[in-house]
């Protein structure tokens, strides 16, 4: 009787600590009191960078992963306009560069790089503003041709972009 009791009790405890973490959730996000983000679409400016190269819907994937990102790991409804939370920015680089030779002078490994501008800013706690480049590779054979890796390299570097923003943004560590 008095261990279920207890158990009871903790229940409760726990019940009244999580919910009293409120703007809090378990992917470390600090939302504050916002309650919407929009995520503007970013154009790609990748061909302005020497070396570097434009691809179509770049710019769309790139803006629906970091939407997709945001929308997993907080409670902010998504909005078009007027977002409590905003992102915006541009693609500024896109390129691949030889990595490594092999003993005859070849390449065998090359580098793909994309680098994302990006302004956020918070309406509800504008001292937290930003604007930073971010920008993340993904290395692959120099055999295999740009659009055979492009998913894989696309979805490596999407993820560790979007997860590096979303950090930058809301992260509280």
């Amino acid at each position: 009787m008095m261990i279920k009791k207890g158990i009871k009790v903790g229940l409760l405890g726990l019940t009244f600590f999580l919910s009293s973490c409120g703007a809090y959730n378990f992917s470390g996000a600090d939302i504050g009191t916002a309650q919407s983000f929009q995520v503007n679409f970013f154009q790609n400016y990748a061909d302005q960078t020497p070396g570097s190269t434009i691809v179509p819907g770049l710019g769309r994937d790139f803006t629906l992963a970091l939407q997709d990102m945001i929308n997993n790991l907080t409670s902010l409804s998504l909005t078009g306009s007027n977002g409590d939370l905003i992102y915006e920015g541009e693609i500024v680089e896109y390129k691949v560069v030889p990595m490594t030779a092999t003993a005859d002078q070849r390449t065998s490994q090359n580098r793909l790089t994309m680098s994302v501008n990006v302004r956020f800013y918070n309406t509800t706690k504008e001292d937290v503003d930003f604007e930073k480049r971010f920008s993340f590779f993904y290395d692959f054979d120099a055999a295999a041709s740009l659009p055979s890796i492009q998913a894989a390299a696309h979805e490596e570097i999407f993820e560790r972009l979007t997860q590096d923003i979303f950090n930058a943004s809301l992260g509280n560590w």
